[in-house]
Protein backbone atom coordinates (compact mmCIF):
# COMPACT_ATOMS: atom_id res chain seq x y z
CA UNK A 1 0.00 0.00 0.00
CA UNK A 2 1.25 3.08 -1.13
CA UNK A 3 -1.00 5.48 0.14
CA UNK A 4 -2.40 4.60 3.09
CA UNK A 5 -4.35 8.38 3.13
CA UNK A 6 -6.39 8.48 -0.13
CA UNK A 7 -7.88 12.26 1.06
CA UNK A 8 -11.43 13.41 -1.96
CA UNK A 9 -12.46 16.43 -3.27
CA UNK A 10 -16.14 16.20 -2.63
CA UNK A 11 -17.64 18.68 -5.48
CA UNK A 12 -16.53 17.77 -9.28
CA UNK A 13 -14.84 14.49 -7.62
CA UNK A 14 -17.07 12.32 -6.35
CA UNK A 15 -20.26 14.37 -6.70
CA UNK A 16 -21.74 15.19 -10.30
CA UNK A 17 -22.52 18.93 -9.08
CA UNK A 18 -19.98 21.64 -10.94
CA UNK A 19 -22.99 22.24 -13.33
CA UNK A 20 -25.31 23.51 -10.56
CA UNK A 21 -22.54 25.63 -8.69
CA UNK A 22 -22.07 27.58 -11.99
CA UNK A 23 -25.34 27.88 -12.41
CA UNK A 24 -26.24 28.55 -8.38
CA UNK A 25 -23.21 31.61 -8.76
CA UNK A 26 -24.72 33.12 -12.40
CA UNK A 27 -28.18 33.22 -10.38
CA UNK A 28 -26.94 34.74 -7.95
CA UNK A 29 -25.40 37.39 -9.48
CA UNK A 30 -28.46 37.97 -11.18
CA UNK A 31 -30.50 38.72 -8.12
CA UNK A 32 -28.15 41.34 -7.30
CA UNK A 33 -28.14 42.88 -11.02
CA UNK A 34 -23.98 42.24 -10.52
CA UNK A 35 -22.24 40.91 -13.77
CA UNK A 36 -22.54 37.74 -14.57
CA UNK A 37 -19.41 35.36 -14.58
CA UNK A 38 -19.61 33.34 -18.03
CA UNK A 39 -19.15 29.36 -17.09
CA UNK A 40 -15.32 29.30 -17.62
CA UNK A 41 -14.53 31.97 -14.71
CA UNK A 42 -17.42 30.65 -12.23
CA UNK A 43 -16.20 27.10 -13.14
CA UNK A 44 -12.53 28.42 -12.19
CA UNK A 45 -13.74 29.23 -8.66
CA UNK A 46 -15.21 25.81 -7.85
CA UNK A 47 -13.37 24.14 -5.20
CA UNK A 48 -12.12 27.18 -2.92
CA UNK A 49 -14.35 28.64 0.08
CA UNK A 50 -17.23 29.97 -0.98
CA UNK A 51 -16.78 33.85 0.24
CA UNK A 52 -13.21 33.85 -1.79
CA UNK A 53 -15.34 31.72 -4.49
CA UNK A 54 -17.87 34.12 -5.20
CA UNK A 55 -15.50 37.41 -4.62
CA UNK A 56 -13.56 36.35 -7.64
CA UNK A 57 -16.26 35.12 -9.64
CA UNK A 58 -17.71 38.23 -9.45
CA UNK A 59 -15.24 40.68 -9.08
CA UNK A 60 -17.14 44.01 -9.24
CA UNK A 61 -19.44 42.33 -5.48
CA UNK A 62 -18.11 45.10 -2.87
CA UNK A 63 -17.34 43.87 0.50
CA UNK A 64 -20.48 44.89 2.06
CA UNK A 65 -22.69 42.56 -0.03
CA UNK A 66 -20.74 39.44 0.53
CA UNK A 67 -23.13 37.86 2.91
CA UNK A 68 -26.41 38.88 0.35
CA UNK A 69 -24.04 37.17 -2.51
CA UNK A 70 -23.75 33.88 -0.23
CA UNK A 71 -27.06 33.88 0.81
CA UNK A 72 -28.35 34.15 -3.05
CA UNK A 73 -26.17 31.69 -3.92
CA UNK A 74 -27.23 29.32 -1.27
CA UNK A 75 -31.08 29.66 -2.00
CA UNK A 76 -30.00 28.66 -5.19
CA UNK A 77 -27.66 25.51 -5.07
CA UNK A 78 -29.82 23.97 -2.10
CA UNK A 79 -33.10 24.10 -4.42
CA UNK A 80 -31.93 21.31 -6.15
CA UNK A 81 -28.62 19.86 -4.03
CA UNK A 82 -31.38 16.89 -3.56
CA UNK A 83 -31.05 16.10 -7.44
CA UNK A 84 -27.34 15.45 -7.29
CA UNK A 85 -25.52 12.79 -8.32
CA UNK A 86 -22.60 10.62 -7.53
CA UNK A 87 -19.70 10.11 -10.12
CA UNK A 88 -20.56 6.25 -11.22
CA UNK A 89 -19.15 3.94 -9.45
CA UNK A 90 -18.05 5.90 -6.72
CA UNK A 91 -19.86 3.79 -3.70
CA UNK A 92 -18.12 1.18 -5.32
CA UNK A 93 -14.64 2.69 -5.51
CA UNK A 94 -15.19 3.65 -1.90
CA UNK A 95 -16.23 0.92 0.00
CA UNK A 96 -13.32 -1.16 -2.03
CA UNK A 97 -10.98 1.21 -0.53
CA UNK A 98 -12.30 1.30 2.47
CA UNK A 99 -12.10 -2.53 2.77
CA UNK A 100 -8.63 -2.61 1.49
CA UNK A 101 -7.43 -1.08 4.57
CA UNK A 102 -6.87 2.62 3.53
CA UNK A 103 -7.81 5.80 5.57
CA UNK A 104 -10.26 8.07 4.08
CA UNK A 105 -11.02 11.28 4.25
CA UNK A 106 -12.51 14.84 2.40
CA UNK A 107 -11.06 18.45 1.82
CA UNK A 108 -13.05 20.71 0.38
CA UNK A 109 -14.53 23.77 -0.52
CA UNK A 110 -17.95 23.00 1.00
CA UNK A 111 -18.63 24.31 4.67
CA UNK A 112 -19.51 21.79 7.42
CA UNK A 113 -23.48 21.85 7.11
CA UNK A 114 -22.64 21.52 3.19
CA UNK A 115 -20.44 18.52 4.04
CA UNK A 116 -22.58 17.11 6.67
CA UNK A 117 -25.88 17.05 4.73
CA UNK A 118 -24.20 15.83 1.30
CA UNK A 119 -22.43 12.85 3.08
CA UNK A 120 -25.53 11.96 5.14
CA UNK A 121 -27.55 12.49 1.75
CA UNK A 122 -25.07 9.62 0.19
CA UNK A 123 -24.77 7.47 2.48
CA UNK A 124 -21.36 7.83 2.31
CA UNK A 125 -20.21 8.86 5.63
CA UNK A 126 -19.56 5.51 7.39
CA UNK A 127 -16.61 5.37 4.83
CA UNK A 128 -14.66 8.34 5.75
CA UNK A 129 -12.44 8.77 8.86
CA UNK A 130 -12.38 12.59 9.27
CA UNK A 131 -12.21 15.58 7.23
CA UNK A 132 -11.91 19.37 6.60
CA UNK A 133 -14.15 22.20 5.33
CA UNK A 134 -13.43 25.46 4.33
CA UNK A 135 -15.21 27.37 7.13
CA UNK A 136 -12.84 25.31 9.43
CA UNK A 137 -9.31 26.23 8.20
CA UNK A 138 -8.02 28.18 5.59
CA UNK A 139 -9.29 28.01 1.92
CA UNK A 140 -8.00 26.17 -1.01
CA UNK A 141 -4.60 26.41 -1.96
CA UNK A 142 -3.83 27.14 1.69
CA UNK A 143 -2.11 23.74 2.73
CA UNK A 144 -3.90 23.47 6.46
CA UNK A 145 -6.96 21.01 5.44
CA UNK A 146 -4.15 18.37 4.75
CA UNK A 147 -1.89 19.22 7.57
CA UNK A 148 -4.79 18.54 10.00
CA UNK A 149 -6.07 15.46 8.08
CA UNK A 150 -2.31 13.62 7.63
CA UNK A 151 -1.82 15.32 12.02
CA UNK A 152 -5.06 13.75 12.98
CA UNK A 153 -4.76 10.48 11.59
CA UNK A 154 -1.10 9.92 12.23
CA UNK A 155 -0.23 9.45 8.31
CA UNK A 156 3.05 10.66 6.57
CA UNK A 157 2.98 12.85 3.89
CA UNK A 158 4.85 10.46 1.52
CA UNK A 159 1.35 7.72 2.31
CA UNK A 160 -1.02 10.21 1.77
CA UNK A 161 -2.32 11.33 -1.74
CA UNK A 162 -4.99 14.09 -2.33
CA UNK A 163 -7.26 13.65 -5.75
CA UNK A 164 -9.08 16.57 -6.85
CA UNK A 165 -11.00 17.88 -9.37
CA UNK A 166 -9.92 21.70 -9.64
CA UNK A 167 -6.13 23.02 -9.69
CA UNK A 168 -7.16 24.72 -5.99
CA UNK A 169 -7.15 20.71 -4.87
CA UNK A 170 -3.52 20.29 -6.69
CA UNK A 171 -1.56 23.10 -5.49
CA UNK A 172 -3.02 22.63 -2.13
CA UNK A 173 -1.32 19.08 -2.17
CA UNK A 174 1.83 20.83 -3.31
CA UNK A 175 1.99 23.49 -0.79
CA UNK A 176 1.44 20.20 1.28
CA UNK A 177 4.41 18.08 0.31
CA UNK A 178 1.98 15.59 -1.21
CA UNK A 179 1.42 13.56 -3.63
CA UNK A 180 -1.70 15.09 -5.71
CA UNK A 181 -4.15 13.27 -8.83
CA UNK A 182 -6.34 14.80 -10.96
CA UNK A 183 -9.58 13.88 -12.59
CA UNK A 184 -10.78 15.90 -15.36
CA UNK A 185 -14.71 15.07 -15.23
CA UNK A 186 -15.60 17.74 -12.68
CA UNK A 187 -14.44 21.89 -12.71
CA UNK A 188 -10.60 22.06 -14.43
CA UNK A 189 -9.76 21.42 -17.73
CA UNK A 190 -7.26 18.61 -18.66
CA UNK A 191 -4.44 21.00 -19.77
CA UNK A 192 -4.96 22.98 -16.89
CA UNK A 193 -4.91 20.45 -14.09
CA UNK A 194 -1.16 19.38 -15.96
CA UNK A 195 0.30 22.18 -15.11
CA UNK A 196 0.26 21.53 -11.20
CA UNK A 197 1.94 18.13 -11.72
CA UNK A 198 -0.03 15.65 -10.61
CA UNK A 199 1.00 11.91 -10.65
CA UNK A 200 -1.31 11.33 -13.13
CA UNK A 201 -4.46 12.93 -14.82
CA UNK A 202 -7.23 10.14 -15.32
CA UNK A 203 -10.95 11.11 -17.26
CA UNK A 204 -13.35 8.76 -15.59
CA UNK A 205 -14.31 7.42 -12.47
CA UNK A 206 -13.65 4.34 -13.99
CA UNK A 207 -10.11 5.51 -14.60
CA UNK A 208 -10.00 6.43 -11.78
CA UNK A 209 -10.75 3.33 -9.81
CA UNK A 210 -8.25 1.28 -12.10
CA UNK A 211 -5.43 3.62 -10.89
CA UNK A 212 -6.26 3.49 -7.48
CA UNK A 213 -6.48 -0.42 -7.67
CA UNK A 214 -3.13 -0.48 -9.04
CA UNK A 215 -1.31 2.34 -7.91
CA UNK A 216 -2.43 3.30 -4.35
Amino acid sequence: MKYELIVFDWDGTLLDSAGSIVQAIQSAARDLDLTVPDDSRARHVIGLGLVDALRHAVPDLSPDRYQAMVDRYRFHYLAGDHQLNLFSGVPQMLERLHDAGHILAVATGKSRAGLDRALDHSGLRPLFHASRCADECHSKPHPQMLEELTAELGISNASTIMIGDTSHDLQMASNAGIDSLAVTYGAHTHDHLLEYNPVACLHSTEELDRWLLNCA
